[in-house]
Order: C-alpha cells, then sequence, then structure tokens
C-alpha cells in the first residue's frame, strides 16, 4: 500500500512496545483506578505522549510552541516598521501634540 518508490512503506509499531508500567504517571492513573474497583483498557494509548524520546519533554514542547514563529515573526516586523519609516510621509496631519487644539493647561 503506497511508497510508490519512496523507501520503505511505514512500520506500524507493535502495541506491547507502550507499557502503563513504564510512565509513572500514568501508573499512578491505573492505581488510581484500581483502588476504586476500575481499569481503563485504552489507557496504553496515552503512553507515547509521555516518551520523552516520542514527544520531547513538556519543556521542549511548549519552547517549540512559543518560539516556533518567532524568527519569522522578528523580521517581519523588522520589515514592516522598516517599509513604515521608509515609506511614511513626513507631513503632519495634526493629529499630535503641539496642533493647537489643548489648552495651555495639559490634557483634558
Amino acid at each position: 500500500m503506497g511508497g510508490h518508490g519512496h523507501g520503505e512503506p511505514y512500520k506500524v509499531p507493535h502495541p506491547s512496545i507502550y507499557k502503563v508500567e513504564n510512565i509513572p504517571k500514568l501508573r499512578e492513573v491505573q492505581e488510581a483506578l484500581a483502588r476504586q474497583g476500575l481499569k481503563d483498557p485504552w489507557l496504553r494509548n496515552e503512553v507515547w505522549r509521555y516518551e520523552p524520546s516520542k514527544m520531547g519533554t513538556h519543556a521542549s514542547r511548549a519552547r517549540a510552541f512559543f518560539l516556533r514563529g518567532l524568527l519569522w515573526g522578528s523580521i517581519a516586523a523588522a520589515v514592516h516598521i522598516g517599509c513604515e519609516y521608509a515609506f511614511s510621509s513626513k507631513d503632519d496631519h495634526g493629529h499630535g501634540h503641539g496642533d493647537g487644539e489643548h489648552s495651555e493647561g495639559g490634557h483634558h
């Protein structure tokens, strides 16, 4: 199925590699459920989220989330400010301080 000569087809990992017992947080959930006489048969499906080798650490995911577009955003902001500065007209439209609308007493 698929592939079309672009390398080996994707190998689906065997479910037995995902063990709740290897993840302390999920083991706590499993034990809490067991104390109430419950069992979550789908808990194993969450193991991959807690393996740093598969998903990275919480800090690395947060860093990637917040900093992913910082470089390109900074470049875009610098270009925008540069264009505003380069192409702005130098005439004052009278919308600032000293345009005669304010009294000598300051702001109102």
